[in-house]
C-alpha cells in the first residue's frame, strides 16, 4: 500500500512539472513573437520614409531583345516597383548595355531610370553618360524606345568626339541605322568645334 503512495505522489509530482514545462514554453514564445526583430526606427532609414509600402531590390538586372534582334542588359543598384504602373520599375544607379549585330556596343550610364518591363522601354534621367565606339555623350535625359528602335538624349546635350565637341538640344540615334541626327530647338543653332587634322 505504501509502494502505491509513493508512486501516486511520484505521478502527482511528474505531471506538475509537465504542466510548469508546457506553460513556461507558451508564455516564452508568445514573448518572443511580441518582440521586434527590426525597430521601425532603423526600418524607416534602411528603405526610406517614402517607400514604407513598398518593396526595395538591390542589384537589379533586366536583359532583353530590341525588335532587330539586338541584344541589351539594364542593371541597376535599387530598384522598386512603381506604385502607379505595375509595368514600371523605378531604378536608382542605372546602367545598360546594348550589343549590336555589327559588334558595336553602346554604354547609357544615368543616377535614375525606368524600365517598362512590358514595353521594354527605358527612360534615363540626372547626368546621363552614353559611350558608344570612340565618342561620348553628356546629357540630363534619355529614352530607348524599343517599339520605334531609337534613343533619343536631350537637355544640355554634348557629344565629345576625337574630332570635336558638339552641343544641342536634341539628338536621334537610329538603333538601326546607326545614324545621328542633331536637332536644335527653337530653330537655334547648334554650336559645334570641329578638329581638323
Amino acid at each position: 500500500m505504501e509502494r502505491k503512495k509513493k508512486l501516486k505522489y511520484f505521478q502527482i509530482l511528474l505531471f506538475f512539472i509537465g504542466l510548469s514545462t508546457i506553460l513556461f514554453t507558451y508564455y516564452e514564445s508568445k514573448k518572443l513573437n511580441k518582440k521586434k526583430i527590426i525597430p521601425d526606427s532603423l526600418k524607416n532609414q534602411l528603405i526610406g520614409q517614402d517607400n514604407q509600402d513598398n518593396n526595395i531590390f538591390y542589384n537589379v538586372r533586366y536583359t532583353g531583345l530590341d525588335l532587330d534582334g539586338n541584344r541589351f542588359t539594364i542593371t541597376s543598384n535599387e530598384a522598386i516597383n512603381s506604385s502607379k504602373d505595375a509595368n514600371l520599375v523605378l531604378m536608382k544607379g542605372v546602367i545598360a548595355n546594348f550589343f549590336f549585330k555589327d559588334d558595336t556596343s553602346l554604354k547609357v550610364v544615368s543616377k535614375i531610370g525606368e524600365y517598362n518591363n512590358q514595353t521594354l522601354d527605358i527612360k534615363f534621367a540626372e547626368s546621363v553618360k552614353a559611350f558608344y565606339l570612340d565618342s561620348q555623350l553628356n546629357a540630363e535625359k534619355a529614352e530607348f524606345s524599343n517599339s520605334k528602335n531609337y534613343l533619343t538624349v536631350s537637355d544640355n546635350v554634348q557629344i565629345i568626339d576625337k574630332k570635336g565637341t558638339i552641343f544641342a538640344d536634341l539628338l536621334i540615334f537610329d538603333i538601326k541605322t546607326k545614324k545621328l541626327k542633331i536637332k536644335s530647338l527653337n530653330k537655334k543653332k547648334i554650336k559645334s568645334e570641329i578638329k581638323y587634322k
